[in-house]
């Protein structure tokens, strides 16, 4: 197993940054309590994954634009994921089926290094568990057109630079304009719920390789 990905996995399974390493990249909308920590009997449960694999000495891993009207997140940058089914087992079973039916990567490829702090996102009552993953060697891609417009593949070392972290206003309804921070990536906008999630994640990364440069992992 590479260094990175045993240090990466060890640090997954102690106490979790959580909300205040989430909050780093959180919409204005998120700042005030009551809507940040509102619940619905109703929501549903979903998972999503990271999934890491190391190619030409670069970490990566795939993000899904998802298609136009597509619901409340319509055309917004993702991390592969879904909704819960009865079948699953757990969470994790649910990150591994939805991964392989929305990009077409196998479960077989994939070893389970942990999860990160769960995320409730309030405008489509889900309450997401991220599930980090690695594949050794680069994963071979299916994209089911139904679910995704299209796969990007985004760096470890370009996800972590601060340059890429910018704010912006984003209309989210006809009356309601929140101010976002986001990560640019090739011209593309990760924010709301993926963008906390990523910001948990690199929080943990940069706990592992304090004084490195992700490029050289």
């Amino acid at each position: 197993m590479e260094a990175f990905i045993q240090r990466l996995q060890e640090r997954l399974a102690l106490p979790l940054p959580g909300e205040a390493a989430q909050m780093y990249m959180a919409p204005s909308s998120r700042r005030v309590p009551p809507f940040y920590l509102s619940r619905s009997e109703s929501h549903r449960i979903s998972s999503v994954m990271i999934m890491l694999y190391k190619e030409k000495n670069q970490w990566k891993f795939p993000l899904i634009q998802l298609p136009l009207n597509s619901g409340v997140h319509s055309g917004q940058m993702a991390l592969p994921g879904g909704r819960m089914e009865e079948s699953d087992e757990d969470r994790i079973v649910t990150a591994i089926r939805e991964t392989r039916e929305e990009i077409g990567v196998e479960s077989a490829d994939m070893q389970v290094l942990g999860v990160l702090t769960e995320l409730h996102i309030q405008a489509s009552q889900n309450t997401v568990l991220p599930v980090v993953s690695y594949i050794p060697g680069k994963p071979e891609y299916s994209p089911d057109p139904a679910e995704v417009e299209s796969i990007h593949i985004v760096t470890l070392a370009e996800i972590a630079d601060e340059k890429r972290r910018k704010v912006t206003d984003i209309q989210v309804t006809d009356n309601i304009t929140i101010e976002a921070p986001y990560y640019d990536v090739e011209g593309k906008i990760i924010w709301g719920a993926t963008a906390m999630i990523l910001s948990e994640f690199l929080h943990i990364i940069r706990e592992i390789i304090p004084g490195k440069t992700i490029p050289s992992l």
